[in-house]
């Protein structure tokens, strides 16, 4: 396998474009990555393209990266269109990668685009049933009873809340909204549930109404919030730690003019917001949103005929894998830390030598059990080492310093790309505020979708600064 370099990364600040397409979002990213490169888009021989929803949000089944790009003067070239839920960015990324590693091409292009915000909000929620068995979601969804809370959690439930009451700004009162809305929402509901009925038969969606993202988040949030319950039982972690990593990713988002959200939450207003899926706050969780992001990567000869070596960064591997079944009691090791391993086996590095690390953190939780899963610290140690401010930009190994999903946002099919695009910022140097002093190494973790008690598919890169 050849070394492989990235020689453009680029991301546009994610957010809301109700005005826009896919394809407008997918022509700012190529064209902020060209221009990071000084290449063209007929120097690209090979591109990958990353995308979800564009099914749901406006019919488009396929084709996707040909649809997006033959505008900007991109086609004739092999396009292939990759969906693995959340982690579909950093697929694309990896097969770009593998391209070039292989011998097959020596310029290949990474580009991830999504649209998440749509006025009926029902269907987006009702899209994220796309991530897990569809044609079994029926009995997935009759055992979510298990995510619900026990007697004993509910009772942890109300002394959270009594320690730290709910928000309320004085003087205010909950308004009633106006009945247009209203009659527009009851619409848009029915709409999704006709829809849903016809793919998966009416009987299935009355089951489906378990499933807590008839509401106003994923089902995905239940899970995150299960499985975090479950740690601060077997380790201790505590509701505290959680706030303590949310809180430093909305500080690092104040400092990335790219992240969807730019403000502070200190540690008692993250746990003064609304719940979730306890011990979940909003503030905890990412936030749904626009966006793209792209990559350029080139074999080493291409890139010192292209004189870019003193900003290419390195690629020391890329491994992409997939959950698989555990048996019950199993104690095998989760894929995150399998494919951590496997990640440190092929680059000849270990987590001791990781400076800054990309975690996949849909909630503060999955940024804690990826502290562990890569070896940043012990197993249940997640939490203690955000609350020592060890993942701080200037702390012993700091996580998410672009906001994390928390922040940033995560928009699905860019989301892997944009972190990739933070760490290419970083070992360039090109960070400003937010930079992490002599960063060499880094590291991404992406994951997406939920195939029993794992994510479906998982990437880890590692990269090294330029030379």
């Amino acid at each position: 396998m050849r070394d492989v370099y990235i020689v453009g990364a680029h991301t546009i600040r994610f957010g809301k474009y109700l005005d826009k397409s896919i394809k407008d979002l997918a022509a700012r990213t190529v064209r902020g990555v060209l221009k990071d490169t000084g290449l063209s888009g007929r120097d690209i021989q090979a591109l990958w393209f990353a995308n979800s929803g564009w099914e749901h949000g406006s019919g488009q089944t396929s084709i996707r990266g040909q649809v997006a790009l033959r505008p900007l003067g991109i086609d004739a070239i092999p396009i292939t269109n990759v969906e693995n839920a959340c982690a579909g960015g950093s697929t694309a990324f990896h097969h770009a990668w593998l391209g070039v590693a292989s011998g097959l091409y020596d310029t290949t292009m990474a580009v991830g685009a999504e649209k998440l915000y749509q006025e009926n909000k029902a269907a987006i929620f009702a899209g994220f049933l796309g991530g897990i068995d569809i044609e079994n979601c029926a009995e997935i969804a009759e055992g979510l009873s298990v995510f619900r809370l026990t007697f004993d959690e509910q009772k942890d439930l109300a002394r959270f809340r009594e320690k730290y009451p709910a928000r309320r700004n004085p003087g205010t009162k909950k308004k009633r909204r106006p009945v247009k809305n209203r009659i527009r929402d009851l619409r848009d509901n029915f709409v999704v549930a006709i829809n849903l009925g016809e793919k998966l038969g009416y009987d299935t969606v009355k089951r489906l109404r378990k499933l807590s993202a008839a509401g106003d988040h994923s089902p995905f949030m239940d899970i995150y919030g299960y499985a975090a319950r479950q740690h601060m039982k077997n380790y201790g972690s505590t509701v505290e730690q959680l706030a303590a990593i949310a809180s430093k990713s909305h500080f690092n988002s104040t400092l990335n003019p790219n992240a969807q959200y730019s403000f502070e939450a200190p540690v008692e207003k993250v746990l003064t917001d609304r719940i979730v899926s306890f011990p979940l706050t909003r503030a905890m969780c990412a936030p749904i949103g626009d966006g793209s992001a792209a990559a350029v990567l080139c074999s080493e000869d291409r890139v010192k005929r292209l004189g870019l070596m003193d900003r290419a960064v390195k690629v020391r591997t890329s491994v992409l894998g997939s959950g698989k079944a555990h048996s019950p009691g199993s104690e095998s090791p989760e894929i995150g830390e399998r494919l951590a391993k496997q990640a440190y086996a092929l680059s000849g590095l270990g987590p001791e030598d990781i400076h800054l690390a990309e975690v996949h953190d849909a909630t503060a939780f999955g940024e804690m059990i990826q502290a562990e899963n890569l070896g940043f610290c012990e197993k249940g140690g997640g939490g203690v080492l955000a609350e020592k401010g060890e993942t701080g930009i200037d702390g012993k190994i700091p996580i998410n310093t672009s906001g994390g999903l928390v922040s940033r946002g995560h928009p699905i099919g860019a989301s892997g790309l944009a972190q990739i695009h933070e760490l290419v910022t970083q070992l360039r140097g090109e960070a400003g505020r937010r930079q992490v002093r002599d960063a060499k190494i880094a590291m991404a973790e992406n994951g997406g979708g939920a195939l029993g008690s794992e994510e479906a598919a998982m990437c880890m890169h590692i990269l090294e600064k330029p030379c």
